[in-house]
C-alpha cells in the first residue's frame, strides 16, 4: 500500500464522520446523526460526491456513503467535517454486508451512480437481484433506488431486473445530457462521470421501487452453464 493511502486510513479512524466495520449501529443511526430525519445511501460512493452535494442542498436529510475504499471515503469525509455537514457519514464496509447496519424501514433511498458494471460477473452488480434482496430488507416501502451509469451493459442488465422482478418505473432515460435531463441531483458530476463525458460516453438513468412481493435470487449456474464456459 502506498505512503499516501497509508496516510489517508490513519486519518479516518479519527474522522467522527466515517464508521468502519460498526457493530452497533443497526437501529441507532438516529442517535449518530442525533435526528430522526430520512436516511439516503450513497452505494459504492467513491469519494462521496453524491453524499457531499446532496447533504450541502437537503440538511433536512441525512446521507450515508458507502464503500469498501477507505483511500476514496477519506475525499468525502474531509470535505464534509470541513463543511460542518453533520447530516453526511460515511461507512466502511462491504455492501453484500448492508442488511447487517441497518433495520427494515430505516433507509428511504438509495443512490447507485458509477458503480462497477463486473462484465464477467453480474452478480457482483449493484443492481443484481441478490442485492435488490438485501435492499429490501432495509428500505421503506416504495423508497426509490437510483441508478445513474455509463455502461451500456448495466444500465441494460438493471432495466432486464427491473423488469423480471415486477419493480416499478418511477423515471428512465437514456442520455439524460443528450435529452437536457441533467438537471437537479442528476446534474451533481463525480470525478467519473467527468472523465467518462470527456470521452463522449453517455450517462444513463432509471429510478425504481421494489416491488412488494420478496425479490427472487436467481439460482447459482453450474460451471458448465456459465456464460464464461460456453
Amino acid at each position: 500500500m502506498g505512503q499516501k493511502k497509508l496516510v489517508r486510513f490513519k486519518a479516518i479512524e479519527n474522522y467522527q464522520n466515517v464508521l468502519q466495520y460498526p457493530d452497533d449501529i443497526k437501529g441507532k443511526w438516529k442517535n449518530h446523526f442525533k435526528n430522526e430525519n430520512s436516511i439516503t445511501l450513497e452505494l459504492a460512493c467513491g469519494k462521496g460526491e453524491y453524499s457531499v452535494n446532496l447533504g450541502r442542498e437537503h440538511k433536512d436529510r441525512n446521507f450515508i456513503g458507502v464503500d469498501l475504499k477507505g483511500n476514496r471515503i477519506y475525499i468525502g469525509a474531509k470535505t464534509a467535517l470541513k463543511e460542518n455537514l453533520e447530516n453526511v457519514a460515511f461507512m466502511r464496509t462491504q455492501i453484500g454486508q448492508i442488511n447487517q447496519y441497518f433495520e427494515v424501514g430505516e433507509v428511504a433511498e438509495i443512490w447507485i451512480v458509477f458503480s462497477d458494471p463486473f462484465l464477467k460477473k453480474p452478480k457482483n452488480r449493484l443492481t443484481h437481484p441478490r442485492f435488490l434482496h438485501l435492499y429490501q430488507q432495509i428500505l421503506q416501502p416504495g423508497a426509490k433506488i437510483h441508478l445513474k451509469t455509463d455502461s451500456p451493459v448495466l444500465y441494460d442488465f438493471t432495466l432486464e431486473t427491473i423488469e423480471e422482478q415486477g419493480c416499478i418505473i418511477h423515471e428512465n432515460i437514456a442520455d439524460i445530457y443528450g435529452k437536457g435531463k441533467a438537471t437537479g441531483a442528476l446534474a451533481i458530476q463525480t470525478f467519473y462521470e467527468k472523465m467518462h463525458l470527456a470521452d463522449g460516453r453517455l450517462i444513463n438513468y432509471v429510478c425504481f421501487s421494489l416491488p412488494q412481493k420478496e425479490i427472487i435470487i436467481p439460482p447459482k449456474k453450474k460451471k458448465d452453464e456459465s456464460p464464461e464456459a460456453e
